[in-house]
């Protein structure tokens, strides 16, 4: 199956360089400047993947996001951010609402293939077989139901942080480079170059409070998830 691009984005050269750049690796496109369009395009047409403006003339990319996050009908539908703002607040709320990504304009062409690439890959392998229920003291992680727990109440995470934790958790106390972390988590290649790993990392520790100190940075190499008393 041909897999099919929403590109939401108001400035037109940058629209026309994406749909013949991904038209070249063979994939279908939808075309829009504004979230109503969008809104009327996702209404009728089975889509792969968004790539999503922040700044458009009738409003945020984020509220679309998060309205598309919220509807079980679209909630699977990966989605990268477009945007001339290199903001932290806004890439943390972006990663928060559901996004899988974040690109900041200008932005490498093949670059964002190559991301492309790797989400859609990634969204039609099929999980391994792990523990199902994992406790460390005060965490609990269910992996059949995806949920997380801190002294008994629930931690709501996205999707990615969730598998993030699960990696780093599998593989405890042992250290993974940020490229590992992009091949296994992502399914990034090493050519790829990004932040989003230090990004979750950053969000993932604060919604663990206290516990967030079982990921550990190990300065120049990467992460590890370790308690002393395992």
């Amino acid at each position: 199956m041909t897999n099919r691009i929403l590109i939401v984005e108001d400035e037109p050269d940058i629209r026309s360089t994406l749909e013949y750049n991904l038209h070249r690796d063979n994939y279908q496109t939808e075309s829009v400047g504004n979230l109503l369009d969008a809104e009327k395009i996702l209404s009728t047409t089975n889509i792969s993947l968004i790539l999503l403006d922040l700044m458009l003339p009738d409003g945020s990319g984020l509220d679309l996001c998060r309205k598309l996050k919220a509807d079980q009908s679209t909630h699977s539908i990966p989605i990268i951010i477009l945007t001339a703002k290199d903001d932290e607040v806004d890439k943390v709320v972006g990663f928060e609402l559901g996004a899988d990504d974040y690109v900041t304009k200008p932005f490498s062409v093949r670059e964002l293939i190559l991301r492309i690439k790797a989400i859609l890959k990634r969204k039609v392998q099929k999980p391994e077989v792990t523990e199902v229920e994992r406790e460390f003291g005060e965490l609990r992680i269910d992996s059949d139901s995806h949920e997380v727990f801190v002294n008994g109440e629930e931690v709501s995470l996205t999707a990615l942080e969730f598998r993030l934790l699960k990696q780093l958790v599998d593989r405890r106390g042992r250290v993974q480079t940020r490229d590992q972390l992009l091949s296994d988590v992502w399914g990034y290649s090493a050519d790829i170059t990004t932040r989003t790993v230090d990004t979750h990392i950053k969000r993932l520790r604060e919604k663990l409070g206290p516990l967030g100190k079982y990921v550990q940075t190990i300065r120049g190499v990467g992460y590890k998830f370790t308690r002393t008393s395992d």
